[in-house]
């Protein structure tokens, strides 16, 4: 979804600012408005193209927000006050930049802001949904209980995602291993085999000749080699950035064998702790949808969350709504129909989270024991591969001088 920058006041007639994701500008100006904020400028943000691995924007890890978090919620427990628990753990962040933004927050809130307004100025750092809680426990008083929900919900989705990266690190290297290898040899090995056989006059199979050729290319195109993975690098990422590329992408990765079961495993997981989370929070249904569906980590699912979002404010149940989109699993829908007939919605959310952290768990165990024997596999073919045929002609000539 597009981005948009607004500029606004708040409660107390204090100039707030910062960035949301949203259709279009209505949904952003109406959001804003259920938040108290008087909308004075809003515009689509511009995209901004990065060079692969060169520059990009300012981002702090989620593991040190986990820690953060827990931080501050046993110091405000403790009784210090806000601005000086966020002073203390602003000065001794080891992060330059989270420790400015930290320190802009503390002024803000020390100027008369409240903290969720002084959060939303740094949308990199502190998203909708951290923002939205802090503003919920604001209104109720209970920000010291909403810090712990924070807490609790970030090292949640920090080992989510630790989960999935453990995932996919072993098929990642053996890929980088295989490339770089692949490369050595026909940049350095090949071409000793290419001079030799040259002088002894032997006939290349055509194995060794596919080999040879691939050999001769990288060697005497190795910058153009350089500069067209990176321009595919490039394209993709711009590719996936725009609204259509990453929903093409989104959709191939759901189907790829055993991994795309893995991938919706994780967006059911991060869905309805979210939302479980938010709920608890006290923020209602249809806010929480629209912030639940950013955090999906997949824009298929995201889009599915949304258009239950709209069946929702229709008058139609939660769980009738998901079944409608045809991305949730059936178990999933069903205990959430237990959940709103009971009126325990947001704790049959956190079960139902609970029990896909399993899955994803279990999912991650089996997809590494089946990689590692195929990568074994891919590596050595791709390597045994390429020595095997540059000894063919070897044999050749061996046979012809017995």
């Amino acid at each position: 979804m597009p981005i948009f920058k607004y500029r606004g006041k708040n409660r107390i007639g204090s100039i707030v600012e910062g960035e949301r994701r949203g259709l279009n500008s209505n949904e952003i100006i109406t959001a804003l408005e259920k938040e108290a904020i008087q909308v004075l400028s809003i515009e689509r943000k511009k995209l901004k193209i990065n060079i692969p691995f060169i520059g990009g924007r300012k981002s702090v890890s989620l593991k040190t927000i986990a820690v953060f978090n827990r931080q501050l919620s046993v110091m405000f427990n403790a009784g210090l006050p806000i601005t000086q628990a966020i002073g203390i753990l602003g000065k001794q962040q080891k992060d330059k930049y989270f420790q400015n933004v930290l320190l802009e927050v503390r002024k803000d809130v020390e100027g008369g802001a409240n903290l969720s307004n002084a959060m939303k100025k740094h949308p990199k750092v502190f998203n909708e949904l951290y923002t939205s809680m802090i503003q919920a426990g604001e209104a109720s008083g209970n920000l010291d209980t909403i810090l712990l929900r924070l807490s609790q919900y970030v090292e949640n989705m920090n080992k989510l995602i630790g989960k999935v990266k453990s995932a996919l690190a072993y098929p990642i290297a053996v890929l980088v291993i295989a490339l770089i290898l692949t490369g050595v040899i026909l940049w350095k090995v090949v071409p000793v085999f290419t001079d030799m056989f040259g002088q002894l006059g032997a006939e290349l199979p055509l194995p060794t000749q596919i080999v040879v050729g691939a050999s001769n290319f990288l060697v005497g195109n190795f910058f153009f080699v350089v500069i067209i993975l990176v321009v595919i690098i490039f394209a993709f990422r711009s590719y996936n950035a725009t609204f259509k590329g990453r929903r093409v992408i989104d959709n191939i990765k759901l189907k790829i064998w055993v991994f795309g079961e893995l991938l919706v495993k994780v967006a059911v997981a991060r869905v309805t702790r979210t939302l479980a989370t938010l709920l608890t929070s006290g923020v209602e249904i249809i806010e929480s949808m629209t912030i639940t569906a950013k955090t999906s980590g997949n824009s298929i699912i995201e889009d599915a969350v949304l258009k239950s979002r709209s069946l929702v404010q229709e008058g139609k149940p939660l769980w009738e709504s998901w079944e409608e989109t045809k991305r949730f699993p059936y178990m999933v829908t069903q205990m959430v129909a237990v959940g709103e007939q009971t009126g325990s919605l947001a704790t049959m959310l956190g079960k139902v989270a609970d029990f896909y952290d399993e899955e994803v768990d279990q999912s991650v165990s089996a997809l590494v024991s089946l990689m590692e024997p195929i990568m074994i596999l891919f590596l050595g073919g791709l390597v045994g591969g390429i020595i095997v045929a540059m000894y063919l002609p070897l044999f050749d000539i061996i046979g012809k001088v017995g």
